[in-house]
């Protein structure tokens, strides 16, 4: 039924929700919510003498990696950067081989890696060197770095803190815990950008950063992400994001399995599985899928009875606002990033909180109107989002980060 192809490796501005203060009693919430204000504060200097043309390099090694969050942040950010600024001139760099972005975008370009054993040294010796034989103006760190040298302005994206909330949840990540405390330590990022408001305040607490050195801009789901009318009649819930012990994988099988024997609904899971996440043993009704292509996602999240996403915790929450672009009804945990990007749209649960999960899929298994109100909401809500308006704040971000680097030499 699910056969699916794998995919291949491929001035002060604020953004305000409508937020509902959802208890265990959520249900009423869904078509009465009471709301409290919620402001994403993207603290920007005044956009006056912003740069009008520069050349700029971006980290492209998340494009090294066939899936995840911040790969797609790499690739829609650096095309949407070259669609809104056909001007500038746009680099990704990276000292491994990557897959471009698919457009053919004359301005987003790519760089040569490493060119001697010396080079090999990458962010010390090999990033600099690519850097100043392409004449770049300024460096985005797309991945939690930025070069080691302060020769040029630096922009570093710190997408969440995770690596430094629980070690489990990142076994591979002992370089980043080390490394970018000190380089935001250095002061050798000018200006950081969270994804949104609530990692934003996290960072300025954790690492003891300016408030106005750090600034919030939202993300956005791709375009190709809309309502598609399907051909499976199999009622299921889905799953979409890597397979990792963050994402809290165990609590989605477990209120499933208690849903299953009730109704019948079927269970997908898709997603790249993570070297240190255990192989899901297979079982009737489960259908774990890996990896898929981005054309294949649409429908996939069109065609849920609802999208559940039971994270422990979140830097943005990319999927949910996917499945929100397509219409789907989302089940989501009450993690503040999460909580940013859906506002009233979705149902939002306590993490830990079991029995409030197998009462909302319950719900939307036997109260159609439900299903569609929730549909409705998420269309309207995904409107307020678009990898254009990343593109432009971000920007101005590079601008005042050279306008800063100018004032400290």
């Amino acid at each position: 039924m699910f056969r699916l192809s794998a995919a291949t490796p491929r001035n002060r501005d604020s953004f305000r929700a409508a937020t509902p203060s959802l208890s265990r009693d959520w249900k009423g919430a869904l078509f009465r919510p009471s709301f409290r204000s919620l402001t994403v504060t993207l603290s920007l200097p005044s956009r006056t003498d912003i740069i009008k043309v520069m050349r700029i390099a971006l980290d492209g090694t998340p494009l090294t990696v066939p899936s995840g969050g911040i790969r797609r942040y790499t690739e829609e950010l650096s095309l949407a950067l070259a669609r809104n600024f056909p001007d500038d001139e746009f680099w990704l760099l990276s000292d491994q081989p990557f897959r471009p972005p698919a457009d053919d975008l004359p301005n987003l370009k790519t760089g040569h890696g490493p060119r001697n054993v010396l080079e090999r040294r990458w962010w010390l010796w090999g990033l600099q060197g690519e850097i100043s034989r392409l004449g770049v103006d300024m460096f985005h760190g797309t991945d939690f770095s930025v070069p080691y040298l302060p020769i040029r302005p630096a922009v570093m994206t710190l997408h969440d803190l995770s690596p430094w909330m629980d070690a489990s949840w990142h076994s591979q990540a002992d370089r980043v815990r080390a490394r970018t405390p000190m380089l935001l330590r250095l002061g050798l990022a000018n200006l950081v950008v969270t994804p949104s408001d609530a990692v934003r305040k996290q960072a300025i607490a954790r690492f003891r950063l300016q408030a106005d050195r750090v600034i919030a801009i939202p993300l956005a789901a791709a375009p190709e992400f809309r309502p598609v009318t399907g051909q499976c009649r199999a009622t299921y819930l889905l799953y979409v994001g890597t397979l990792e012990p963050r994402k809290n994988i165990p609590l989605l099988l477990d209120v499933w399995r208690e849903a299953r024997q009730r109704h019948a609904v079927e269970l997908v899971i898709a997603g790249r599985r993570r070297e240190d996440f255990p192989e899901i043993a297979p079982e009737t009704g489960l259908h774990v899928v890996g990896l898929q292509s981005e054309s294949n996602l649409p429908e996939l999240y069109s065609g849920a009875l609802a999208v559940v996403y039971p994270s422990y915790y979140e830097g943005f929450g990319l999927p949910v606002l996917e499945a929100m672009q397509c219409g789907a009804a989302v089940i989501a945990s009450r993690d503040p990033a999460i909580s940013e990007v859906a506002g009233d749209a979705a149902i939002l649960i306590d993490v830990h909180d079991r029995q409030a999960w197998v009462d909302a899929i319950a719900t939307l298994l036997t109260d159609p109107s439900a299903v569609l109100a929730l549909r409705q909401k998420s269309l309207s809500r995904a409107r307020l989002f678009s990898w254009d308006r990343t593109a432009k704040l971000t920007r101005e971000v590079y601008a005042n980060a050279v306008q800063r680097f100018g004032k400290k030499t």
